[in-house]
């Protein structure tokens, strides 16, 4: 599925036909270049989800957590900055990935590898202020 989006405006309608095309998929994997949009996409869907507080990428703490209005946990990933898949398992990536509850992950390049099987892939291209949004469930 593919969704192109031309403002910022139209990213929550986006967020929630994402949501609710994966299903029961919790674990989410975005990929796009430096300033592609992941973090304000993943922003949006938090935004549908109800979390309670605005969703940061988490690039310097690597994970944040947010709390729906429903009191379920969100994990929000930023793997850009770690070295190797060894950082992931410090992080006991296992119990978030695996929780049942809603995981959004940037940079997944990094830990490709240890991404659980039933994931959604969401790639993210910017064209000249066009952002194609290219979803795999």
């Amino acid at each position: 599925m593919e969704f192109l989006c031309k403002n910022t405006g139209e990213l929550l309608e986006i967020a929630g036909k994402i949501i609710s095309m994966a299903g029961t998929k919790k674990v989410f994997a975005f990929y796009g270049k430096m300033g592609a949009g992941k973090t304000t996409l993943i922003r949006e869907i938090c935004n549908y989800l109800q979390i309670g507080q605005e969703a940061n990428s988490p690039s310097f703490a690597i994970i944040n957590e947010y709390s729906r209005n429903n009191g379920e946990p969100v994990y929000h990933f930023d793997f850009y900055r770690i070295k190797n898949e060894t950082e992931a398992f410090d992080l006991g990536y296992e119990d978030y990935f695996f929780s049942g509850y809603y995981c959004f992950i940037e940079w997944p390049e990094k830990i490709e590898s240890i991404l659980p099987d039933e994931h959604c892939k969401i790639m993210i291209e910017d064209h000249d202020g066009i952002r194609k949004i290219a979803c795999l469930f």
